[in-house]
């Protein structure tokens, strides 16, 4: 059973980096070194303690953010493990919401991969303190200074730190020589000793960098060290820890996950040198917008932060990091999101799968856990005491770039996708559906083909709906491009009264995102005006249904002319009819036209792949409306119909090997071209006919 830690014992980070850089791996070496499990599990094997969740072990890769709390030395070390793809980048984000330092773990023989490269962006985006520890030194072709060089080319806005240099016998990784200390820890006990003496000059050289950096962290120090005087470890350790604490720092570790060698002297460094939780919380209060900063005050009142939920055979499970306060369990909060008051049961300190019982059942300020079945809560909300109404600002959350239309397979699973599809959304802020009333399909939306695949397993496991997926239709809209009229004459005999309603029509078209007007021109009586709200009433049934390719009417003025009634026979259906008819009529004499959704882009890319991505947007008529270079990176902007793009996140990861990211918004509704209405209105009547 976790005991209760004060805030200064407590440390939070989150470790980010690619897919296969050894995060997990990591994770489970720091868990078995504190005597948390017995044995080192493997991502391979489906047997580690991050990696929980049956999708994770089938498709073996990291899809959650897994919190593994670690106790060791008096401290409690919570391991936020992120997924490495980027379908799955809300985890991350949730994760660095909560953290003190996000860790980014590289592969030494591999360098700055893709997820690394978006990993580090996420963490700058939202200023959190960096580190670096470069795993998987036992591979042959793994370069620690390589890694480093190619860290400080990267990312020249960060000073780099090494902390450690590995320690070598031929090809044989041994461990680490500790640049603060100068004593090298080998082997998986990590247990010091003297470094080794080839490796002196190295030593000089990289400790001066560190020496330099962390003087220059703190004012004092940097004037004693220009004095020339001598500072002591406790003063440079000092002076790192400020800049660490600032993001004016970033430490660099190294060591092997795998064999568990050098991690015990990463855990040590977290202890020693990464910061407590310390920095304030942006919150509103109440109604009112206004930033500003809540400070982490384990006397104050108790605020708590949902940064994740899950639901699970527990039911839902909802992760919090107390933000100011303590928290405990058996107690009342007010959800200020919701304007709800949730009982809040046992609190717990999650390790993966794992709900673990804290003694006193107290959580301390600074520190994360979970409690099950809130109510009214999901994640991003804020719990707090009655009348405190503090609300902390919500993390920034990019919108879905891929999206499919989803159809229940059975009556039965049609009455559970409500429910199931809020349970979801809910839970994963990268998430979304929508019922489009264009093409009158359900809309799923998140980050990637893999986000949704694991989505709609879920679905289909957890919660036992079972749903056919397909691309969206594009939500096409009709329009006129000239004014022109027509005239109808409805008559209908069956003996008895019968019906009787003639109507002209003229229509009009207007200016984009005008919509429909409607207008009444009859002079004379030829109509009763008390028959404009039948008409209309036929018009509207014809505005929703279209009438060229079954896509909603828009931009249209409808001027009601002449026409004529009958004393006995014309009544309000009749009229209906005849509004409804001579709208077609007329429609299709003003030369209508299609309308396409025209989405505002904008795509980051390495520079290299500036010329393919070009090619490839020309050839989706899309138009460059700006390209800006920043780094090494091209920022295009364009214009793109969505028909062209509706699976661009998975080509953009194409062309650019995974190193393309985009955001898009939907700008404007263009005609279409000319020799592509036919086809999408041939395609129209199929699916028609179809159903």
């Amino acid at each position: 059973m976790p005991k209760m830690y004060q805030t200064e014992q407590i440390r939070n980070i989150a470790l980010l980096g690619h897919s296969g850089s050894g995060k997990t791996s990591l994770v489970e070496a720091m868990l078995f070194n504190a005597g948390g499990t017995n044995r080192l599990g493997k991502v391979e094997e489906g047997n580690t303690v991050s990696d929980y969740d049956d999708e994770e072990i089938r498709r073996v890769m990291s899809i959650n953010a897994a919190i593994i709390p670690i106790e060791w030395e008096s401290h409690k070390i919570n391991v936020l493990d992120t997924p490495g793809t980027l379908d799955f980048v809300g985890e991350v984000i949730g994760a660095l919401s909560v953290a003190e330092v996000a860790a980014l773990v590289l592969d030494g023989s591999a360098g700055v991969e893709v997820g690394a490269l978006l990993a580090w962006k996420n963490a700058v985006n939202i200023n959190v303190p960096r580190a670096v520890f470069i795993n998987k030194m036992e591979r042959e072709n793994a370069s620690y200074q390589r890694v480093l060089a190619e860290l400080r080319e990267r990312f020249d806005d960060a000073t780099f730190v090494p902390m450690q240099l590995p320690i070598r016998n031929g090809e044989t990784f041994e461990g680490v020589v500790d640049l603060l200390t100068l004593k090298a820890h080998r082997g998986t006990e990590g247990s010091a000793g003297a470094p080794p003496d080839d490796m002196s000059d190295e030593i000089e050289t990289f400790r001066l960098e560190m020496l330099e950096a962390a003087a220059e962290a703190d004012e004092e120090l940097m004037m004693k060290y220009f004095d020339d005087e001598e500072l002591t470890n406790e003063e440079i350790a000092f002076g790192l820890e400020t800049g660490i604490k600032s993001g004016q720092l970033v430490p660099v570790f190294c060591g092997s996950a795998t064999l568990n060698v050098a991690v015990r002297a990463f855990m040590k460094n977290i202890i020693t040198s990464f910061p407590a939780p310390n920095r304030p919380t942006p919150v509103t209060k109440g109604d009112s917008e206004d930033v500003a900063e809540l400070p982490l005050d384990p006397s104050g009142p108790i605020v708590m932060k949902i940064f994740k939920t899950v639901d699970d055979q527990y039911g839902s499970v909802s992760y919090f990091k107390v933000v100011s306060g303590t928290a405990s369990s058996d107690i009342r909060l007010t959800n200020v999101n919701a304007d709800e008051e949730e009982r809040l049961g046992q609190l717990f300190s999650p390790r993966g799968k794992e709900h673990l019982s804290i003694d006193g059942g107290k959580v301390a300020c600074g520190d994360i856990g979970a409690v099950v079945k809130l109510s009214h809560t999901k994640t991003g909300d804020t719990l707090c005491e009655k009348g405190v109404n503090y609300k902390v600002v919500p993390a920034k959350y990019p919108n879905p770039l891929y999206a499919v239309a989803i159809s229940p397979k059975t009556q039965a699973d049609s009455g559970k996708m409500g429910p199931t599809l809020q349970r979801l959304t809910a839970a994963d802020p990268t998430l979304r559906t929508r019922a489009d009333r264009n093409t009158r399909q359900t809309i799923l939306e998140g980050m990637g083909d893999a986000h949704i695949s694991v989505t709609v397993h879920r679905m289909a496991e957890r919660y036992g709906l079972n749903v056919d997926v397909a691309i969206p239709k594009v939500p096409y809209l009709e329009t006129i491009t000239r004014t022109d009229s027509a005239r109808y004459r409805h008559k209908k005999q069956t003996g008895g009264a019968g019906q009787f309603a003639e109507v002209e029509l003229r229509l009009e078209p207007q200016e984009r995102n005008t919509g429909f007007e409607m207008a009444w021109e009859v002079f004379g009586g030829a109509i009763s005006s008390s028959y404009s709200p039948s008409i209309e009433k036929g018009i509207k049934q014809v505005l929703s249904q279209g009438v060229v390719a079954g896509y909603p009417v828009v931009d249209v003025k409808a001027a009601v002319v002449d026409g004529k009634e009958h004393p006995v026979d014309s009544k309000d259906i009749a009229f209906q009819i005849a509004g409804r008819e001579v709208f077609r009529e007329a429609f299709k004499k003003a030369n209508p036209v299609l309308l396409e959704p025209i989405m505002e882009v904008s795509i980051t890319i390495p520079e290299n792949y500036t010329g393919d991505v070009m090619s490839d947007l020309t050839t989706k008529r899309g138009h460059v409306q700006g390209m800006q270079q920043d780094k090494g990176e091209t920022v295009i902007t364009a214009l793109v119909p969505l028909a062209e793009i509706q699976r661009y996140a998975t080509e953009l990861r194409s062309i650019t090997q995974g190193r393309g990211i985009y955001e898009q918004r939907l700008i404007s509704y263009e005609v279409v071209p000319k020799h592509l209405i036919d086809v999408i209105i041939e395609q129209s009547h199929k699916e028609q006919e179809e159903q």
